[in-house]
């Protein structure tokens, strides 16, 4: 075979490699960005709080959804800005190979995540991985990321679990209120959520509860 037509087919074949390996990515960007992001906090406190509401599809998923993927591309421009700056600029401006960019692209994701990552989460999946547990933010970022994206996964849930914890309080309180008082007028047939709902919803209204909860949430990523 002519050494023109190995070099066509060898081309050939790197860019099908690409492509596959660009399809894969793209295929797993939903889950990096669950996983990698302050998405995972957004999305569990909203379904708390409609949980909690007791409105049941109201917001729609689709609601609640959007308005995490938009919180979180607030949360994360930061980070973003910094892999545009570290990786992606330099690989546009073809500075470094394609295994830099994702070397360098891993840099402020990590610093990220384990900014926001417990101590006890980092050391529990540390000690499974037989890695070293680091003693810094800058050696943190050095671990590999099968170690650090379930122990920043681990740490979001239990944040989430315990803004949702909060954000029943009053809810439930209101529930109780409203179930004592219709027990005591004798109306036992009568459901509770049928009327703790509407109360529910003016003390949401009252307290501007959507811009408390945005503010309160960005603000625990160090933002506003």
């Amino acid at each position: 075979m002519p050494t023109d037509a190995l070099i066509n087919v060898n081309g050939d074949s790197v860019q099908t490699l690409e492509i596959l390996f660009l399809t894969t990515i793209l295929m797993l960007l939903p889950s990096l960005i669950i996983m990698m992001t302050s998405f995972t906090r957004y999305v569990v406190v909203f379904s708390f709080l409609r949980n909690a509401m007791g409105t049941q599809q109201t917001p729609p998923n689709m609601v609640l959804i959007g308005m995490a993927l938009i919180l979180t591309l607030f949360t994360m421009s930061p980070t973003l800005a910094a892999i545009n700056e570290e990786a992606f600029a330099p690989y546009q401006a073809e500075e470094i190979t394609q295994e830099e960019f994702f070397e360098r692209a891993q840099v402020p994701l990590k610093r990220f995540m384990a900014g926001y990552t417990e101590l006890q989460s980092t050391e529990l999946y540390c000690n499974m991985a037989g890695v070293d547990m680091p003693e810094t933010e800058e050696e943190a970022t050095r671990l590999p990321l099968t170690v650090i994206i379930p122990a920043f996964v681990t740490s979001e849930l239990k944040k989430a679990f315990t803004l949702g914890f909060l954000l029943y309080i009053p809810f439930l309180l209101i529930d109780m209120v409203v179930a004592s008082t219709l027990m005591s007028m004798g109306m036992v047939m009568l459901p509770p959520s049928m009327i703790s709902t509407p109360f529910k919803l003016l003390l949401f209204i009252l307290l501007d509860g959507w811009q408390l909860l945005f503010s309160t949430l960005v603000r625990g990523f160090g933002l506003g």
